[in-house]
């Protein structure tokens, strides 16, 4: 199993736009460290720079998954370099969105309380558009090409673009119903820095995990190829079914949310 330096190395060689500005979202994050405990204004129950720390983040390490995944497809170098440009700069408008609107001590989403706020969340509807078009493509191509990788774990990158597509649409039932708590309004009692509710649904726990199975099973399919001593045939097996597993835990996160359920109450 390749170290995460030589994953960066890779990621910086071959996917160079991605692995740029996947380091610039770490840039970022420790930017909203220092306004953490710099700034103290609050906006929904919590300090302004949680939300721009947590998609900095997130952000951050999607697009370098993205760039380390994007090597193990027989690409071309044009295709390549199109697929990660619509990756990369969309996910970079969007987070420099989050941080502005944060440091003007406003939302960046569900915001249509003015024409400048409600053209910035529609922007951001647009681009993350462009990245599910993405996630698409990557489904599509991962059925159709053979990877440079064994086949367990092409299993594995298979059903984690498809996990991290519903996790999208998760984020696309949070803006139809402008918010992301069910059965109170966003903000109140939450879960330290994740801020999921405590007291209601809250539509953000499906999208978590969601956006997070690309990394999550594929590394699990990793580990059972390199550390199972056991016939391609059960190793498939094995990693569907995790795959399988980790999906139906991400639809009942879904559907208690939707009935106005905590993940965790306190």
């Amino acid at each position: 199993m390749k170290s995460v330096k030589e994953v960066l190395g890779t990621i910086k060689q071959h996917s160079p736009i991605l692995y740029a500005i996947g380091m610039f979202h770490f840039i970022l994050a420790a930017v909203c460290i220092i306004g953490f405990f710099i700034d103290d204004r609050m906006l929904v129950g919590i300090n302004v720079w949680i939300k721009p720390l947590k998609f900095s983040i997130s952000g951050g390490i999607y697009l370098l998954t993205s760039g380390y995944l994007a090597t193990l497809y027989p690409f071309s170098r044009r295709k390549r370099n199109i697929i990660n440009n619509l990756v990369s700069w969309p996910l970079l408008l969007e987070i420099i969105i989050v941080v502005m609107q944060a440091s003007r001590g406003v939302q960046s989403h569900y915001n249509q309380s003015n024409l400048l706020d409600g053209i910035l969340f529609a922007i951001m509807g647009l681009l993350i558009s462009i990245v599910v078009f993405t996630m698409v493509f990557y489904i599509v191509e991962t059925i159709r090409l053979k990877m440079q990788v064994p086949r367990p774990v092409q299993w594995g990158i298979l059903l984690g673009w498809m996990v991290v597509l519903f996790g999208s649409w998760v984020g696309g039932q949070m803006i139809g119903q402008m918010a992301h708590n069910v059965g109170v309004a966003d903000g109140g009692e939450g879960l330290p820095l994740l801020n999921w509710s405590t007291i209601a649904g809250d539509l953000r726990v499906a999208h978590f995990f969601g956006l997070h199975g690309i990394q999550i099973i594929p590394l699990f399919a990793v580990v059972v190829t390199r550390k199972w001593n056991a016939s391609k045939m059960a190793k498939n097996l094995v990693v569907i079914l995790f795959g399988l597993c980790y999906a139906s835990w991400i639809a009942y996160t879904f559907y208690q949310a939707k009935q106005g359920l905590p993940l965790v109450g306190l």
